[in-house]
């Protein structure tokens, strides 16, 4: 996670593949997540450009609560879209 700091457009990949996903299928937490992941693009370059956070931004207390919610709301996005893609693609008829 050391290098979404040091290169917060990194970000933005997961941002674009969530977005894909909830394209795919069309869950709302698919949607939040991409969204979450693309405002943490400008949140941390407020933060590495001193914008956000004045002298002490060494010590960074906000990412003990950022990097375990993106962490969990990814996790879970990506298993309700996949079954969700998995439901689609099974054939009419099964349970």
């Amino acid at each position: 996670m050391a290098l979404l700091i040091q290169y917060p457009a990194l970000a933005a990949v997961p941002a674009a593949l969530f977005a894909g996903l909830w394209a795919l299928a069309r869950r709302p937490v698919a949607l939040a997540t991409a969204g979450l992941w693309a405002g943490y693009v400008p949140y941390e370059y407020a933060m590495k450009w001193r914008i956000l956070c004045s002298g002490e931004c060494n010590i960074r207390v906000d990412l003990l609560l950022i990097y375990p919610l993106l962490l969990v709301l990814s996790v879970v996005a990506l298993v309700t879209g996949a079954r969700a893609v998995l439901r689609r693609r099974r054939p009419a008829g099964h349970a």
